[in-house]
């Protein structure tokens, strides 16, 4: 595939959360190649460090728990202080554990909730000052097609999944008067390494690809793509929306 290079995104300091491994690895490499300057976060710091030597380009990490947001506010300062001020924000760390509906305890329902959506509000909270003295920015929050399409087998996930698009729409009434844009992208079932080994079967994949209206798996690099898009100047009036990168499985 040949893929778009998006000139505005030179020089840009970008921040993605959850940047390892999977969808956000593919996020950090993409926005390196458009010549932008990234940062990310993750707790698996041995991973981070192998994703930054593979990667050509200016790309730093910090080893983060996003669930301690004290521990994730001194993660971006650091990040700021080697990259400077973000001019994008993607919010990507997540983990859809499977659990069952009756074994759940509030202190596990916290925890999915720490894990899957409260970083989000915490870190648009921590760089949107220096978005609004820049004259504007982009937020970009990554989503999920499994409460869209009632999947089953882990409601505490898909409840701080769903929620995430609340916070997108009253995030981009906030912050548009400041010209920053906050966007939601929704993934479908992406083949990335954890999916292929804990769920990928060929019963699983025979029942995506009859959902799915186009024949093809999806790769995390069709994220990554939408992402850069959003981060663009491409979209500079696209915000408080959802952007679809599932292959019409919804």
């Amino acid at each position: 595939m040949s893929f778009a290079i998006y000139p505005s995104l030179k020089d840009k300091s970008v921040i993605v959360t959850g940047g390892a491994s999977g969808i956000g690895a593919e996020i950090v490499q993409a926005f390196a190649a458009q010549g932008a300057r990234v940062g990310f976060l993750d707790l698996d710091a041995e991973g981070s460090a192998a994703l930054v030597a593979r990667t050509e380009g200016e790309v730093t990490f910090e080893t983060c728990d996003l669930r301690d947001i004290d521990a994730l506010r001194t993660a971006l300062t650091a990040l700021r202080d080697r990259i400077g001020p973000a001019d994008v924000l993607v919010n990507n760390a997540a983990r859809d554990d499977r659990h069952d509906w009756r074994e759940v305890t509030p202190e596990y329902w916290d925890e999915r909730m720490a894990t899957n959506l409260r970083h989000m509000f915490f870190a648009i909270q921590a760089t949107a000052p220096d978005m609004i003295a820049a004259g504007g920015g982009s937020i970009v929050n990554i989503g999920s097609n499994s409460w869209w399409e009632a999947g089953g087998g882990f409601p505490a996930y898909t409840t701080a999944k769903s929620a995430v698009h609340g916070l997108t729409r009253t995030m981009a009434r906030d912050l548009g008067d400041h010209r920053i844009r906050v966007n939601t992208v929704v993934p479908g079932w992406i083949m990335t390494e954890r999916q292929k080994e804990l769920w990928v079967t060929p019963e699983a994949i025979e029942k995506q690809r009859a959902r799915q209206v186009l024949p093809d798996l999806i790769e995390p690099v069709y994220v990554a793509r939408m992402v850069l898009f959003l981060a663009s100047d491409d979209a500079a009036m696209c915000s408080a929306g959802n952007f679809m990168v599932e292959a019409g499985s919804i």
